[in-house]
């Protein structure tokens, strides 16, 4: 792992600086390209091993993420703990598992993600998991810029730490409104 993971990601361009809608309808003057990571397997692996390593020891059985980064991060995290990775996709506007997947009740489950803002992927997985009589054992992500993590009411480790304030569409500065608008992103407002 480099020493110095916060200018990895700025020089990779995984760090970005203007005027961001993020996928979760806030505004933002950092975004994380969550791809300049996922595209280097030997970075992203290191990032995933350090998220496995933190929960190694809790009887995880399987890893679940939302597509699409984090199913990566699924795979890799659950490839480093010996366990199943499980693929968590979006029908209709809801997390479901498709294509024959399933889990059983009591499954001991691990919620990962890449980037982790306001919690939304991360407890819409939860909820399907617990839907399912999974028991939640913890969330893991990639890097964490939010503002609140204490929202979400599990075990809650990242990889990186971004500091990032993000704004709601009604409470935008002057200051980031007179930069122009980039709307980054996969999940469709």
């Amino acid at each position: 792992m480099p020493a110095d993971l916060q200018t990895l990601l700025e020089q990779s361009g995984a760090i970005l600086k203007g005027h961001f809608k993020l996928t979760s309808g806030r505004h933002s003057d950092t975004y994380f390209e969550k791809f300049r990571i996922l595209e280097q397997p030997h970075i992203l692996t290191e990032l995933c091993k350090s998220l496995a390593d933190q929960f190694r020891d809790l009887g995880i059985q399987v890893v679940a993420g939302p597509t699409t980064g984090g199913i990566i991060v699924a795979f890799d995290v659950a490839r480093h703990l010996g366990v199943q990775a499980l693929y968590v996709e979006t029908e209709n506007g809801e997390k479901t598992l498709r294509r024959g997947a399933n889990i059983q009740p009591g499954t001991r489950v691990l919620v990962v993600d890449d980037v982790f803002t306001t919690g939304r992927s991360v407890m819409e997985v939860a909820s399907l998991m617990e839907a399912h009589g999974a028991e939640m054992v913890g969330v893991g992500v990639l890097i964490d810029r939010s503002e609140r993590p204490d929202l979400v009411p599990y075990r809650l480790v990242s990889a990186h730490r971004v500091e990032a304030t993000s704004y709601a569409e009604n409470d935008v500065p002057d200051w980031l409104l007179q930069i122009p608008l980039t709307k980054p992103g996969t999940r469709t407002l």
